[in-house]
């Protein structure tokens, strides 16, 4: 598996953030889109626009797959803390430290409730 740093998924991040386009508390578990609300996000908006919402992609996976698309940060309205948390740890978890440095930048510029 080759990942690798998602440059306009994180720049989308960092343009929300700066906008207070953010979630300072939720609960990731419920917060992220489900299965059906990516589903509709990709038929509304298409691949590129889905891409925008993860740090990270996996080039050994086909582009317009789901499975391309790692460590989701937002809701597709607004950027969560608990994402970019979620992000973080396990980017940290699989070593993929572009990814970890890349969502730990971002959580500087989130306050915390």
């Amino acid at each position: 598996m080759s990942v690798q740093l998602n440059t306009s998924g994180r720049d989308h991040a960092r343009d929300l953030v700066a906008k207070d386009q953010y979630v300072k508390d939720s609960d990731w578990s419920e917060a992220q889109p489900s299965t059906d609300d990516e589903n509709d996000f990709i038929e509304r908006n298409g691949w590129d626009a889905y891409a925008q919402w993860h740090l990270a992609i996996d080039t050994d996976e086909n582009e317009e797959t789901k499975g391309r698309y790692k460590f989701p940060f937002g809701d597709f309205r607004r950027v969560h803390r608990s994402g970019l948390v979620a992000a973080k740890q396990r980017a940290g978890e699989w070593d993929y430290a572009d990814v970890e440095e890349a969502a730990d930048a971002l959580l500087q510029d989130v306050p915390s409730a």
